[in-house]
């Protein structure tokens, strides 16, 4: 089996999560030969004997132009690597891919009217238009690829309504023996921002800055939380800096900054900066309390990775985010500061719901396997194949 990857798309966050997982478990498979055509963000990915690495500098292109390259140049490369099947990693399609196609479909932007409000509110007219473009690639693509896959059974749901096509469902996986004893030390930096907030009830948030992570429901949360138990110190860490240039993609930091002197919370914020993944677990067992605000959502890894460190979670409440943890998480209204800091009150009052929801989400999160990802994409390749 040849598989060819295209993943040009898969650039931050979930992408580049699932490419660095995915690789390890199709490196060690018998038979199996990978190539894996990438953008510069995926240089950190481990590469291994039968998997062949190309990376494309096209990030600077406009979504247009670089839709026009794809389409020329990929099927090009697919015919040279002399691949079996393509695997389309985000979220657009070769539209006269040569060999059978499979497409991840795994970003709920383009189908989130949420997501076409807040961009509206903002006053961002040239991210809507770019959303609005990109979202017609993406339901077009669905019609061209043999199939398509989604993260979830909610977001699967999503993509049928608005396709008018159907989607199967393939949950992304987890490896917690790999996550939580593979990773390295925390640089010295990080080390310091932490020992600061020794005493504090440590609230995380994993995620670069974006629109639809919603960060300004959860700042007002926090400074609900401060004026509702002023006796009790209360840091929120986050995995990002509210700053220009700091983040992947076009969002302007400048309103969550402003909001942190608005409330007067900006000592309560922790800034950590982007977190390599192999330190992540040291974030997440230093903290008391998982909190994931996204009003949109295809999967979450940060959830199931919260659950096998034994984070009691709140999250807000999308179909997504019931669908991934089951019944190890407390759900707030996702544009409701107010009923996520009653939320992180009432986890707070009780050790015993507490401790209940640290049990059912190591449960929970046992039910995520990478392996059994791997698995099945190849099993459904190798049917396309024939």
């Amino acid at each position: 089996m040849r598989l060819f990857i295209h993943a040009l798309g898969a650039s931050a966050g979930g992408g580049l999560t699932y490419l660095r997982n995915l690789i390890p478990h199709l490196a060690v498979r018998p038979n199996v030969e990978v190539t894996l055509l990438t953008g510069a963000a995926g240089t950190g990915i481990p590469s291994a004997s039968n998997v062949q690495m190309i990376t494309s500098g096209t990030e600077e292109q406009g979504t247009f132009r670089r839709f026009l390259w794809e389409q020329c140049e990929i099927p090009k490369l697919i015919r040279t690597t002399r691949a079996d099947v393509l695997l389309s990693a985000g979220n657009f399609a070769i539209w006269n891919s040569p060999v059978p196609q499979i497409l991840l479909s795994r970003n709920s932007i383009y189908t989130s009217a949420d997501f076409i409000r807040d961009l509206r509110r903002r006053g961002e007219y040239r991210l809507w238009a770019d959303t609005r473009l990109k979202g017609l690639l993406a339901r077009k693509s669905i019609h061209r690829a043999q199939l398509t896959l989604a993260p979830s059974e909610a977001f699967a749901r999503d993509l049928r309504g608005w396709s008018g096509h159907e989607v199967a469902v393939l949950h992304h996986g987890f490896d917690r023996e790999f996550f939580l004893h593979n990773g390295t030390a925390l640089a010295p930096s990080i080390m310091e921002k932490l020992k600061a907030t020794e005493g504090a009830l440590r609230l995380l948030f994993v995620s670069h800055y974006n629109y639809y992570r919603n960060f300004e429901t959860l700042l007002r949360a926090v400074a609900l939380l401060k004026r509702r138990r002023p006796s009790c110190k209360i840091r929120l860490l986050l995995t990002c800096e509210l700053a220009p240039g700091k983040n992947p993609g076009r969002y302007r930091t400048e309103e969550a900054k402003a909001l942190l002197h608005e409330l007067q919370i900006v000592d309560d914020i922790v800034q950590l900066g982007s977190i390599p993944y192999q330190q992540l677990n040291h974030i997440y067992r230093a903290c008391n309390i998982y909190i994931a605000p996204a009003y949109t959502e295809t999967f979450a890894h940060p959830l199931v990775e919260a659950m096998a460190c034994g984070l009691p979670i709140i999250a807000s409440d999308l179909a997504v985010h019931r669908e991934i943890t089951k019944d190890a998480a407390l759900f707030f209204e996702r544009f409701s500061p107010n009923d996520l800091a009653d939320k992180v009150t009432q986890l707070l009052d009780s050790p015993v719901l507490q401790a209940d929801l640290r049990e059912r989400g190591l449960r929970q999160s046992a039910h995520f396997s990478w392996e059994t990802h791997a698995e099945k994409l190849l099993a459904m390749a190798k049917v396309l194949a024939q």
